[in-house]
């Protein structure tokens, strides 16, 4: 048997003989099961039952829309938007080891961050699979703060509560390669956090300079000039807040607003308040959602892991994962991927409108030829337009490429008049919809 076969063996012949309890194991996260639960602002949404529906998301009620999807979009493209997101995970990672510990755990660089600055970065299993995508906020030389998806916040807790203990894999190559590492890690949502407590409210669009400029109470010049992913601590009509220049909107102009739990329902009314007089609206998940997708930007689940397993290289931030770092949990396996990979997200633009069929998840993508090339992994409607995101070859993602769009049975009536509810790819199919290829991102 040749030398390199058996040493590239031995990790699996290893893991596969594992016996005792202190051998580290893979990760496996299996979510609790709770009851929904209204978000922090839930009783503020509620005074507004009859024209705010509500739905389930991520384990927390929340506002589908205020007004309409379409009101809301307009007036972050045109005034400024506020968001509702308490359901947002924020945790603290602090202590000597924390650069450390992150800068092993995330993908992106993370000790040369100043305080004051945010990065966005991603988790990866050992396997390079996407755990989750999040910003970092460095808050102190030694204090970072997390914002992950609501829908990923339990999973993303055990797993570095995990690797805290040791008790993961982290290497498949090295099954019992640790960290050694130990920050302290809080959950800042959690009540008991006390007085340190953070949760999640955005402002977006071009007049949320000029709305929070007229509110708080110091730090307006620092807030003008405030850059993208940069973050001040002030306070907002004497709510403490940490202000960022972030956003989930495309907006070029917008902020999220890091305050206490106890004071979150101050701080939204005294932001809807002042806002309504340049024509703010409060939005719910519709524009959240149809307002990202017009930008580009990936939802976790879909343009991000998910059904088609989507990487950060074919999602477009390949920027975002540092390959020339020493080491990061899934490093082998994401340059790998990187270097193999034939598919990557695209934006595309449809006709809408009345009496044209909307766009779904799952619809085949075609080729001028009519063979399937990818599939769309999430549209919205625009006006008279569809914008869509769609998982498709990258050779046919070249701006100004005309593509076709087949639609699938989504219903049991549209499967009796012979349409498929999947298509593979290679597929031959009639285009029932001709779009375009968009640049990957737009800002607002």
């Amino acid at each position: 048997m040749p030398e390199q076969f058996y040493h590239a063996w031995i990790p699996v012949l290893y893991r596969a003989l594992r016996l005792g309890p202190e051998l580290k194991k893979d990760f496996i996260f299996k979510p609790p099961a709770r009851q929904p639960v209204g978000s922090v602002l839930y009783q503020e949404h509620i005074k507004r039952a009859a024209s705010c529906p509500m739905a389930e998301f991520a384990g927390y009620i929340m506002p589908l829309w205020f007004s309409s999807i379409s009101q809301e979009h307009r007036a972050v493209r045109e005034a400024a938007g506020l968001f509702d997101c308490t359901h947002m995970g924020i945790l603290q990672v602090s202590g000597p080891q924390a650069a450390e510990f992150l800068e092993a755990v995330c993908t992106n660089w993370v000790a040369d961050m100043e305080v004051g600055q945010a990065r966005y970065t991603f988790l990866l299993e050992p396997t390079g699979t996407v755990m989750d995508d999040l910003i970092i906020y460095r808050r102190g030389e030694q204090d970072f703060m997390l914002v992950v998806n609501a829908v990923n916040e339990a999973k993303v807790k055990a797993y570095l509560d995990g690797l805290i203990q040791d008790i993961w894999i982290i290497d498949t190559a090295d099954p019992e390669r640790g960290l050694g590492l130990s920050p302290k890690i809080r959950d800042l949502r959690d009540p008991a956090t006390g007085p340190d407590g953070m949760v999640d409210i955005a402002i977006q669009g071009p007049r949320s300079l000029e709305i929070l400029e007229a509110l708080v109470d110091s730090n307006s010049l620092f807030l003008a000039q405030l850059g993208p992913f940069r973050f001040i601590d002030c306070s907002i009509q004497r709510i403490p807040c940490v202000v960022a220049r972030t956003g989930y909107t495309g907006a070029r102009i917008g902020f999220e607003l890091f305050v206490q739990p106890a004071k979150a329902s101050a701080l939204w009314n005294i932001l809807s308040e002042r806002g309504q007089q340049v024509g703010l609206l409060p939005c719910g998940l519709g524009a959240r959602d149809s307002l990202r997708i017009e930008a580009g930007l990936p939802l976790y689940g879909r343009e991000l892991a998910g059904p088609y397993g989507i990487n950060p290289f074919e999602a477009g931030y390949g920027w975002a994962v540092k390959t020339q770092k020493p080491f990061f949990i899934g490093k082998t396996a994401i340059a790998e991927a990187a270097s193999n990979r034939q598919m990557q997200v695209a934006r595309v633009r449809f006709p809408g409108g009345k009496g044209i069929r909307p766009i779904r998840f799952g619809d085949a993508v075609l080729d001028s030829a009519g063979r399937c090339i990818g599939w769309i992994s999430s549209c919205a409607s625009t006006g008279s337009e569809q914008i869509g995101l769609a998982y498709m070859d990258s050779l046919h993602c070249t701006e100004g490429k005309v593509i076709g769009i087949y639609y699938l049975a989504h219903s049991q009536a549209q499967g009796r008049q012979g349409r498929p509810q999947t298509v593979e790819k290679g597929q031959q199919l009639q285009a029932d919809l001709q779009g375009v290829v968009l640049p990957r991102f737009a800002r607002f």
